[in-house]
């Protein structure tokens, strides 16, 4: 990241980094419910909101996966999943189908409407982000992204209990 502002670099305080400002839990959390209050907006017509938002994003690329797979990729408990994709199908967001390789399972896909509607909610939301990123340059919001993207596959990585990794 680039050096910060005279006027935004603080001083460490004596007895090294025991500061509010410098605490990663209080940063994530403020920035956490700084994002929910910004984002929510873009996202309310949405079926389920956010989730149905994290949903499409996740179909929005790759092979279509199972279920399951998308509630393990997208942090859902599968019951939760299947009433929210009842939801996405009802407004014909998503479509469900057998899986040619097995068909006891439904592979889950986005549809041409719900691809547009994620283009549109996607334009919302990067004027929200971009209100909440204001004080970072270009640069540095990538290179934020890029690490917090990291941190969050390590989290959910941390997530998964090992029953669930011996599947």
């Amino acid at each position: 990241m680039s050096a910060p502002d005279d006027e935004t670099k603080k001083p460490r305080r004596e007895g090294g980094d025991l500061a509010l400002d410098t605490d990663l839990g209080w940063a994530i959390r403020l920035v956490g419910a700084a994002f929910r209050r910004v984002a929510t907006d873009s996202v309310a017509d949405l079926p389920g909101g956010a989730r149905g938002y994290l949903v499409l994003v996740a179909l929005a690329s790759g092979e279509p996966p199972s279920q399951l797979a998308l509630a393990k990729e997208v942090s859902l408990d599968r019951t939760v999943m299947t009433y929210l994709l009842d939801d996405l199908e009802a407004h014909e967001l998503i479509t469900r189908r057998p899986d040619p390789r097995d068909r006891r399972v439904r592979q889950v896909l986005l549809t041409d409407t719900g691809r547009t509607r994620l283009k549109q909610v996607r334009r919302g939301l990067a004027a929200a982000e971009a209100r909440l990123l204001t004080d970072l340059g270009d640069q540095d919001a990538e290179q934020l992204r890029t690490l917090l993207a990291r941190v969050a596959q390590t989290a959910q990585r941390e997530l998964i209990t090992p029953e669930e990794a011996e599947c």
